[in-house]
């Protein structure tokens, strides 16, 4: 599902070469824009085979692995509070800029259950979207 700023469209009638557009193009700037990349069709990488003139070892690569290798799950890494803030203020950044967006509905996305630790104590996102460690209490 895409963000509600961009919409699928096609290059060709048969629903063949698809496209994200921005949505608030008007009929008229869509037209126009589909019809510069349909000129220019050629320099729109389609696949991995319309790569012309890049030597496949360059986006290709395979990793070799023992046959009873095992998946195994690492654990999530911290980063210490400067560099915590450092990086929210850059994805905030991304987010402004509309780089990258919001993906809530994704296989990939888990979600984040608040678990007490051993000492009851428990983060809380407050209403300046601010964590806040809190202790629990029970009793």
């Amino acid at each position: 599902m895409l963000p509600p700023h961009l919409k699928y469209t096609f290059l060709e009638r048969r629903n063949n070469r698809p496209l994200i557009i921005d949505n608030s193009l008007s009929p008229l700037e869509e037209e126009k824009l589909i019809e510069v990349l349909k000129v220019n069709s050629e320099a729109i990488g389609w696949s991995i085979i319309d790569s012309k003139g890049v030597s496949p070892s360059y986006y290709m690569h395979r990793i070799f692995m023992d046959e009873d290798f095992k998946t195994v799950a690492q654990p999530q890494r911290r980063l210490n509070p400067v560099m915590k803030e450092g990086v929210r203020k850059e994805v905030l950044k991304l987010l402004v800029a509309g780089i990258i967006y919001h993906i809530s509905n994704s296989a990939w996305v888990s979600l984040v259950q608040v678990v007490p630790k051993k000492d009851n104590m428990i983060v809380i996102c407050n209403g300046k979207n601010e964590l806040i460690p809190t202790r629990t209490v029970t009793g």
